[in-house]
């Protein structure tokens, strides 16, 4: 298991991590550092502890701004497809709807057209 060392808020931590997950951690890390550096700009007298558990507060509230976007987004996209399937059915019963209506007016020239020719001939 490698040892990675990240820093979070201008301090160092030598963090352990599975094979291959190096990357994943280091950009988990620069995350929280980011926030972690929001935290000791305006607020010089930080404890460690308390670094890390306002920027993983800050890290959370936007994972879950996120999650609720993503439900908002998947409850459009649900409505859209049913809207979909909806326009696919309605234009699948459309030519038939069509070819029914163009047979009753071809019924209905015939029949004007044999009045025509009765009263023709």
């Amino acid at each position: 298991m490698p040892d990675v060392n990240i820093t979070v808020g201008g301090r160092e931590f030598e963090v352990a991590c599975a094979e291959g997950e190096e990357h994943f951690l280091k950009s988990a890390a620069a995350m929280l550092d980011n926030e972690a550096q929001v935290m000791v700009s305006q607020i010089r007298h930080l404890t460690e502890s308390r670094m890390l558990l306002m920027a993983g507060l800050l890290l959370a509230d936007k994972t879950a701004g996120f999650e609720d976007n993503l439900r908002l987004a998947e409850k459009k996209i649900a409505a859209l497809e049913a809207e979909l399937i909806e326009a696919r059915a309605a234009a699948g019963e459309g030519p038939a709807s069509v070819r029914d209506t163009l047979a009753e007016l071809a019924a209905r020239a015939e029949a004007i057209a044999a009045q025509v020719d009765e009263k023709i001939g």
